[in-house]
């Protein structure tokens, strides 16, 4: 996945790239409030939550809170992290319904065992591939984070990520760290064939494994690209030599990318 321009985790950390003058497009620009309400509708159909239920989510990365509106709509409760004191500040200002909590997700989520019935996040997680200081660690941050999840959601509940992966290595680096943390689940492409309408949203099942989602616009897909790259987490196997297998990706289909 290339870009002519370059892509904003590159530019700066989030909580500088997100300053007043970027959070409050995220209030007044209509197409992307559009586009975040399409992908927060589609996260949230993927989490496959009980109809008429009231559940409480977790939106990470939530911003000014164009997501959680969404949330609020369907008839949820919701809390949200992100890192942007700015952003925060326009969900403020915006008098969002969901709880806000300033946090750097990449150093854990604070909150008990069990808290949350499912967790969306819209465009963020890929800001943990990057080393934006020397003491960060991609691999490291991405595991901290995922465990603290893991922990933080319900038993039987489903994290969904829409992200813009940067190439293969880049989706390969975070499933490696959910799955490590205990997650199963996989990679769901909607609209493989189209390099303007495809998204990628990794669904997470945490404690019982699922039936991975088809991603929409499959059934025009042509033959050798996938929709989907499922995998499960395995203990570690002991070979002859006394030594442990490294856990694997099952399998390892980004070939849409």
């Amino acid at each position: 996945m290339s870009s002519s321009c370059r892509r904003p985790e590159h530019t700066a950390p989030p909580e500088l790239f997100y300053n007043e003058e970027e959070a409050k497009k995220y209030s007044q620009n209509s197409r992307i409030i559009e586009i975040q309400r399409q992908m927060s509708e589609r996260a949230v159909e993927l989490l496959n939550l009980p109809e008429d239920h009231t559940c409480l989510l977790l939106d990470v990365g939530c911003g000014s809170g164009l997501s959680g509106d969404y949330l609020s709509e369907e008839g949820h409760h919701w809390v949200g992290v992100d890192i942007s004191v700015a952003m925060l500040d326009v969900a403020l200002d915006r008098e969002v319904e969901g709880d806000l909590v300033l946090g750097d997700m990449g150093q854990g989520l604070p909150f008990r065992a069990g808290s949350f019935d499912g967790c969306i996040s819209i465009s963020a997680l890929q800001w943990l591939c990057n080393a934006d200081k020397k003491s960060h660690s991609p691999p490291r941050r991405l595991h901290t984070f995922f465990s603290t999840l893991y922990s933080s959601l319900a038993r039987g509940a489903r994290a969904v990520f829409q992200v813009y992966p940067e190439n293969s290595q880049q989706l390969e680096l975070i499933t490696a760290q959910a799955m490590k943390a205990g997650f199963t689940g996989g990679i769901v492409v909607d609209y493989p064939n189209s390099s303007k309408a495809k998204k990628f949203f990794l669904c997470l099942f945490a404690g019982v494994s699922g039936v991975l989602p088809k991603g929409l616009g499959t059934e025009v897909a042509d033959r050798g690209v996938s929709s989907q790259a499922q995998f499960t987490a395995q203990r570690p196997r002991v070979t002859r030599g006394g030594r442990s297998t490294r856990q694997q990706l099952q399998p390892v289909g980004f070939s849409s990318l």
